[in-house]
């Protein structure tokens, strides 16, 4: 659901390709239910409404909003889609969607109805002939009571699987997409961050909400956010996002349908399936690994088809043979433990988030075969003798894409990043340090002025000065044989931030006269690892006091601690500007967090 009150232009799905309408299509009877989330345009620097008075880059929407997509949202009707309509958007440089909402779960056709009525309402609030003085605020009330519909309502008793994106690539480039969640109004607490790789073409990402769950307190409303890096000017056409419960294995169709669906996953047999002997009888040494299978799952990899393992045998024994043969990173969540095989296929299917029908099970014995079979009846069970021929079955036919080439190496990145997550209990600094921040700082000079320029314009809550600087304020700060200007590009483990800081030293006091930074990085330290290079750079290796310019409003308040933390003390105060001092003798703290680069002007 979007805000059609103030977005007008529709184009025909015909304009996208045959093939692309039918991937949009071919998820529509796998949802039984989800939730009809809210989405706008919105700014990753939004601090409403004061930055409508302060930034150059305003650019009012009929309701009085800040225009961040180029054309609104422009709807693509597709009556055969998982989502009624296909949302073509043209991003701007800070452009993000964002919504807020809560985990109230609908019916697959109640959600479809509920579009329509919203597309209905923007129609009649777009058109309706009100004075020019009235409209906007009529336009603001449909906008704000969405939001609250969909804050208040109540939370479902059953919990989604995954929150799901469907996205249209039609740029030759892949593009990131950075997934923020977080409880509402909690900017300061962790939240949780995925990213979702859009390669070109049409992209299915799912989010487990296993994941989510254990990051953040999903019974509460919560605002999620969905922001492309280094994306200005491009368009991305979206179809559903939102949290989804797909249908039980049970409600998918005909065992005669199912057959002719893909495999997602082929679990396999170890002892006399991948290699020759079995393990416990025969010792590592006479184990022999069968070629033809290994070349059977790199085959079918790359064609984005993952593989895993269900076999009974020591767990440390089996993986040091595959680890020797170099084919372990083959195998996701491989279950090799003493249980039955239908149990490790369902637990592999949940760790996948994937249903049992999309699972192929590979066995040398029939007693095995058939115990699956009786488990789980929609799993395709495969003898071993017939591995040759799994490339060839309707399942597998799949082409060749670089989306498929990198589906495993998606799975394995989220789970490292679950792993990370998990393994700190907690611990934020522990997992600040897991997300590998970089940063590289260098100069002013005319390759990043008008992006400075725009940061200047839209930062509110990490600018530190207050001040709002012209292009040709800024030309002349690059120019100054007496100020050094540092220009922040930031990049973690989710996503490449861009330009996200700026800071101006004169170096005859010292004093840092500028410190600004998107709120993109807010919570990452990055504030605090420029404040500690800075204070190295002056206060160890020249031996100076360093002082700082801060003017405190409400809105930067919060972050302006980094200076209390970096151990600055007041000296004074003029028109609203304390004059901190960093005394030279006093440690500077450190906690290398953050990775610094700083590199030479062009």
């Amino acid at each position: 659901m979007y805000e059609a009150e103030v977005n007008n232009g529709i184009e025909s799905i015909e304009t996208l390709p045959l093939d692309i309408r039918r991937r949009f299509a071919e998820f529509r009877n796998r949802i039984a239910a989800r939730t009809v989330l809210p989405w706008g345009e919105h700014c990753t620097e939004c601090v409403w409404p004061t930055c409508y008075t302060t930034c150059e880059l305003y650019s009012p929407r009929p309701d009085g909003a800040c225009r961040q997509f180029v054309d609104g949202v422009v709807r693509l009707d597709h009556k055969e889609g998982l989502n009624p309509y296909v949302a073509k958007i043209r991003f701007k440089q800070w452009a993000k969607l964002w919504t807020v909402g809560n985990l109230n779960l609908q019916p697959f056709s109640k959600a479809a109805r509920q579009e329509k009525f919203n597309i209905a309402v923007g129609a009649i609030g777009r058109n309706a002939p009100l004075p020019s003085s009235i409209k906007p605020r009529v336009l603001q009330k449909i906008n704000y009571l969405r939001r609250v519909s969909a804050e208040n309502a109540h939370a479902t008793r059953e919990f989604p699987d995954c929150f799901l994106l469907e996205c249209f690539n039609p740029n030759p480039r892949t593009i990131a997409l950075t997934f923020t969640m977080r409880l509402r109004g909690q900017k300061e607490a962790r939240p949780f961050q995925s990213l979702i790789s859009v390669t070109p073409g049409y992209t299915r990402a799912k989010i487990a909400f296993s994941d989510i769950s254990r990051a953040i307190d999903t019974g509460q409303p919560f605002e999620v956010e969905i922001v492309p890096n280094d994306c200005e000017n491009t368009v991305l056409y979206f179809g559903l996002m939102d949290f989804v419960k797909e249908r039980s294995e049970d409600g998918y169709g005909s065992e005669s349908e199912l057959a002719t669906k893909q495999f997602k996953c082929i679990v396999w047999d170890l002892d006399n399936t991948l290699w020759d002997g079995i393990l416990i009888e025969d010792g590592l040494e006479k184990i022999r690994v069968r070629q033809g299978v290994v070349n059977v799952i790199k085959q079918t990899d790359q064609r984005g088809i993952l593989h895993s393992i269900a076999s009974k045998n020591n767990h440390d024994d089996a993986m040091n043979i595959l680890r020797l043969c170099g084919i372990d990173d083959y195998f996701l969540y491989p279950q090799i433990k003493w249980q039955p095989k239908s149990q490790s296929i369902a637990e592999i299917a949940q760790l996948l988030n994937i249903g049992v029908e999309s699972i192929a099970f590979i066995d040398d014995q029939e007693f095995e075969r058939e115990e699956v079979k009786a488990a789980l009846r929609h799993v395709a069970v495969i003898d071993s003798a017939e591995y040759a021929t799994i490339p060839d079955r309707p399942e597998c036919r799949v082409p060749i894409t670089e989306e498929g080439k990198r589906r495993r190496l998606l799975y394995r990145e989220q789970h490292r990043r679950q792993a990370a997550l998990e393994s700190f209990n907690g611990d934020y600094v522990g997992f600040l340090r897991e997300c590998h921040i970089e940063v590289v700082m260098r100069p002013l000079d005319v390759t990043n002025l008008k992006r400075v320029y725009e940061l200047a314009q839209r930062t509110n809550q990490m600018n530190f000065s207050g001040n709002r600087y012209q292009e040709a304020e800024l030309a002349e700060i690059m120019t100054s044989p007496n100020l050094e200007t540092y220009v922040i590009d930031c990049n973690d483990r989710f996503g490449h931030y861009g330009i996200v800081g700026f800071a101006v030293v004169d170096t005859r006091t010292p004093c840092l006269l500028d410190l600004m930074f998107s709120c993109r990085v807010q919570g990452k330290r990055v504030e605090h690892a420029v404040l500690s290079f800075l204070l190295k750079r002056f206060v160890s290796g020249k031996g100076h006091d360093f002082y700082a310019n801060y003017r405190k409003t409400t809105k930067n308040a919060p972050s302006g601690k980094v200076f209390e933390e970096a151990r600055f003390e007041s000296v004074a105060e003029s028109e609203g500007v304390s004059s901190l001092v960093f005394r030279r003798g006093c440690e500077i703290l450190d906690d290398q967090l953050v990775s610094m680069t700083v590199q030479a002007g062009n």
